[in-house]
């Protein structure tokens, strides 16, 4: 199981921030280990970010992102809200986290 998000949402007027650290090693495929062999793809492929079950983000990656990515988005939104974030990669892996508007 991955580790799990570190999600950080606030309020500047009527906006909310999410600021989003995603542990994942994003492996696009190319690279190669101490005896040459080529390590496996291993990457985010969507990314969708809810508050109170209404879409505010979806995202498609690749293998062009970093590893452990950090995402930040903003949306109209309130203290309170829930936030909840889900992504799968291309192996079928995935991951829900959520966090609390502050």
């Amino acid at each position: 199981m991955a580790s799990p998000m570190r999600i950080r949402a606030g309020v500047n007027g009527d906006m909310v921030e999410v600021k989003v650290l995603i542990r994942h090693d994003m492996e696009t495929g190319q690279r190669k280990d101490a005896s040459g062999k080529a390590i496996p793809a291993h990457f985010i492929q969507t990314l969708v970010a809810k508050s109170n079950d209404k879409v505010v983000l979806d995202a498609q990656m690749g293998t062009s992102i970093s590893k452990d990515p950090f995402l930040s988005f903003k949306f109209k939104g309130a203290k309170g809200d829930k936030i909840v974030i889900t992504w799968t990669d291309n192996k079928g892996d995935t991951r829900t986290d959520e966090a609390v508007v502050a």
